[in-house]
C-alpha cells in the first residue's frame, strides 16, 4: 500500500494538533500524501495559535495540493441534495458537510483514501458516492 494516495481530512489534523492523538499512526502511515485545498483553507480558516498556522504552511510547502473541479463543485450540491432529500438535515450541517463531500469528491477523482475521524458525516456521504474511505 505504499503507493496509495492519501489525502487526510481536516478532523484528523485538528484531533492530532489538539491531542498528539495519531502521532504513531502519522509516524507508520505508507503511501503519496496529497493535501486538499479544501483542507488546508479549513484548516488556515480555524488557526488560533501561530504554530497552527505555521502547521498548514508546512503541509503546503511539503505535499502537492488537489483541488475539487467545476464538476466536483456540481456533484457535491447534488449529492447534498440527495442527502437532504432522504435525511432532512438542516441547512447548518448541510453547509458543513459541503466541505466534506468536496473532499471525498476530490479523492475520487485520483483514486485516494480519505483519513478521517468523522465517521458519521464520511460514511453518509459514502452512503451516496463511492470513494476510499480510512477511518481513524
Amino acid at each position: 500500500m505504499a503507493n496509495r494516495i492519501i489525502i487526510f481530512d481536516t478532523s484528523v489534523f485538528i484531533d492530532h494538533l489538539r491531542t498528539n492523538k495519531f502521532k504513531n499512526r502519522f509516524l507508520s502511515i505508507q503511501g503519496l500524501i496529497r493535501n486538499s485545498s479544501v483542507v488546508l483553507s479549513e484548516l488556515l480558516r480555524g488557526a488560533t495559535k501561530k504554530e497552527e498556522k505555521d502547521f498548514v504552511e508546512i503541509l503546503i510547502r511539503n505535499y502537492p495540493i488537489l483541488t475539487p473541479t467545476e464538476k466536483n463543485w456540481i456533484e457535491s450540491g447534488e449529492i447534498l441534495w440527495e442527502i437532504n432529500k432522504d435525511k432532512g438535515l438542516s441547512p447548518e450541517k448541510l453547509r458543513d458537510m459541503q466541505f466534506d463531500v468536496l473532499i471525498a469528491a476530490t479523492a475520487r477523482n485520483y483514486g485516494a483514501t480519505v483519513i478521517t475521524s468523522n465517521k458519521s458525516d464520511f460514511e453518509l456521504i459514502k452512503g451516496y458516492k463511492d470513494f476510499n474511505l480510512e477511518i481513524w
